[in-house]
Parts: C-alpha cells; structure tokens; sequence
C-alpha cells in the first residue's frame, strides 16, 4: 500500500491552509496513497500563543475537524490530522491533537503531543511550548490496514522510550507530523527519523513543515518516508508538495525475522 507525507509552509491564516492542504491530500490520493499524513500545525502557524488559542476548537467539533472528516471521507484515506489546537483544561493553553481519520471520514484515534519544545538554541532562538500547549500524557497506536500505527509529534522523535512504549503495544509504523526549526534540523532532523526506524524495525512517515513563515520562524522541511532498515524511500527537501512511498508488508515481516533485534533486548522499562 502507498503512503504519503504532505509537506507544508503553513502561514496565520486557517482557511488558506486548509486550502493549500485540500489541494495536496487530493494530489497524494491521486498518486494512490492510501494513508496521508499532514504535518505540525498544517492548519495555523500562529503570530502568536493568542492566535493559537482562538483558533483553537473543542473536542469533535469546529471546521478544522470537519475539514479532516471531509478529506477523508472524499478521498478514501486514512488521514492524520498533523496537529491541531483543541482546547485544554486550562483556558490559556490548548492540546496539540493529532487525529486519525479512517477512509469512511470517522475519526478513529487522538493523540496529544506528550513533549514540550521548550529550548534556548545557540543562535539566539528561544521556544516555550508548555507556555501555551499543555502536554498529553499517552502513547496512542491504533489498527489500520497497513499495520498498527504509532503516532508520535516533533520533539516526540527526540525521547526514544516513547517509540520503545508504541512498539510494545505492537507498532509496526509510526506517523510523525513535525515542525522542525532550520538549525535543529539540519543537525539532527534526519538521523532522529532513521533512528526511531531502525532501532524498532518498522516504517515511519515524517510530515514536515518546510519554508519560511509569517510569523518569523524557518522550518527544516525534508519530509520523508523511511523503511524498516533505515533507508530513505522518498524525500522532499523544502518548500509545498507530497513524498510517496510502499509499506510492503512482506519486507517488513522479512527484515524482523532475518534481524531480530527487538527480540534481542535484555533491559525494559
């Protein structure tokens, strides 16, 4: 089965993002994807926290989600939402959902990005995530028809006992929406990916915002799609546009048997 990776330069405004999505959720099911992943705040790329929040939607309701229950539903994918702000418990902060819609349009898992991007860079770049976004708490893999997905967030990649967690409930791949800044992705964005597939032997699709934003920040982009034994099946190095690829499940079964490492472990948490 195809899979694919959207890649995106999201900018303020909601509607035209959702526009620029639409557009290439439908090129990936033209090209025969049956599993599409949008990336990291695909639908707002804030000016600031504020903006986030009011745009931010409650639980199954608001056009953000609507909007996802449609694409799919039109298509005939299986669509993650990348990320989108729903609101939390607390009235200042919202969730960062990433949400799995099935090919009937019926939303079929939530996952709330668990890690807060909250780093000072050498370059001067400062994030405080966890100022505005209150993080999840649990890991979230769900039965597809191309493997029990894990579903996982940006800064995510950086905390390896979450993929280890995911592969204990059975993961077999893992969709990584992502937003990562220039520096810390031309330093550590690909081997972070290749990592998380080799060390737990399953493939992973990583949508990337990829471009230049109104609200001052650069993303990395390269999105990718990764195989089982660390190699890179597609790419898409900056700016709009798809990455598509195979899960063969036959290689997958393949490589696990021939090189068993995940059987090999001696330390669990």
């Amino acid at each position: 089965m195809k899979v694919a990776a959207i890649q995106m330069a999201s900018g303020p405004q909601v509607a035209a993002n959702l526009n620029e999505a639409a557009r290439l959720i439908g090129k990936a099911a033209i090209a025969g994807a049956r599993l599409v992943v949008l990336p990291e705040n695909f639908a707002i790329m804030a000016m600031q926290d504020a903006d986030r929040l009011a745009a931010a939607e409650n639980e199954g309701q608001g056009p953000i989600q609507e909007f996802l229950a449609a694409q799919a539903r039109k298509h005939g994918v299986w669509l993650v939402g990348g990320t989108i702000p729903i609101r939390a418990k607390d009235p200042q902060r919202v969730r960062a959902a990433c949400l799995l819609f099935n090919d009937q349009g019926e939303r079929v898992a939530r996952y709330d990005k668990i890690h807060m991007f909250d780093v000072r860079l050498d370059n001067g770049e400062v994030y405080n995530e966890s100022a505005s976004i209150e993080p999840g708490n649990a890991p979230v893999v769900v039965a597809t028809p191309f493997g029990k997905l894990g579903l996982a967030v940006c800064y995510d990649l950086r905390f390896p006992e979450l993929f280890r967690r995911m592969l204990d409930e059975g993961a077999e791949l893992f969709a990584v929406p992502s937003a990562f800044t220039m520096r810390t992705g031309r330093a550590h964005w690909e081997v972070l990916v290749r990592a998380r597939a080799v060390e737990n032997l399953v493939y992973i699709v990583a949508a990337a915002q990829g471009g230049y934003h109104l609200n001052g920040r650069e993303t990395y982009g390269d999105s990718m799609i990764v195989n089982p034994w660390g190699e890179v099946l597609d790419r898409l190095a900056r700016g709009s546009g798809i990455v598509l690829a195979e899960v063969d499940r036959r290689y997958f079964e393949h490589t696990r048997m021939r090189f068993p490492s995940i059987q090999h472990r001696k330390l669990r948490a």
